[in-house]
């Protein structure tokens, strides 16, 4: 019997291990995106350092793909500002679209590739956490979602 090309051991590894599953006593900014044809919705929290992202954690109710992409968020997202998080972001979404992982784990998601509605259960984390960083930035809104 041959693995299956989406659910690969290494990605149900990532979303079982649900690392950084919960909340920061202390979060900067908050945000929650929600994906409406399915409804997988992510909320993640930020504690930042000036601009630099210090610590991420995520309340995920979601598929496999976007408990994943969460995990593997909370562990790269520290040391990252906002244009390092969207350097990040851009390298998923051109993962997805053929190209080669951004970064060691991001290849749990290969069979996804082929499957575009499934692309935005992967990049809801990314989304949130950039409109989290959004909302902290002098004029942004704070509101915790």
């Amino acid at each position: 019997m041959s693995e299956d090309l989406l659910y690969r051991r290494d990605l149900l590894r990532l979303a079982a291990d649900a690392s950084h599953a919960g909340h920061l006593p202390r979060a900067h900014a908050s945000a929650s995106e929600h994906n409406p044809a399915c409804g997988d919705r992510v909320t993640v929290e930020l504690a930042l350092d000036g601009k630099r992202i210090v610590a991420v954690a995520h309340d995920t109710h979601a598929c496999v793909l976007a408990q994943a992409s969460a995990a593997l968020l909370a562990g790269l997202g520290p040391g990252r500002d906002k244009a390092g998080l969207k350097a990040l972001a851009a390298g998923v979404e051109a993962m997805l679209a053929g190209g080669p992982p951004p970064e060691p784990g991001y290849g749990a998601f290969v069979g996804a590739t082929a499957l575009p509605g499934r692309h935005v259960c992967v990049m809801l984390p990314l989304r949130a956490a950039l409109k989290a960083l959004e909302g902290a930035e002098p004029g942004g809104s704070r509101t915790k979602y």
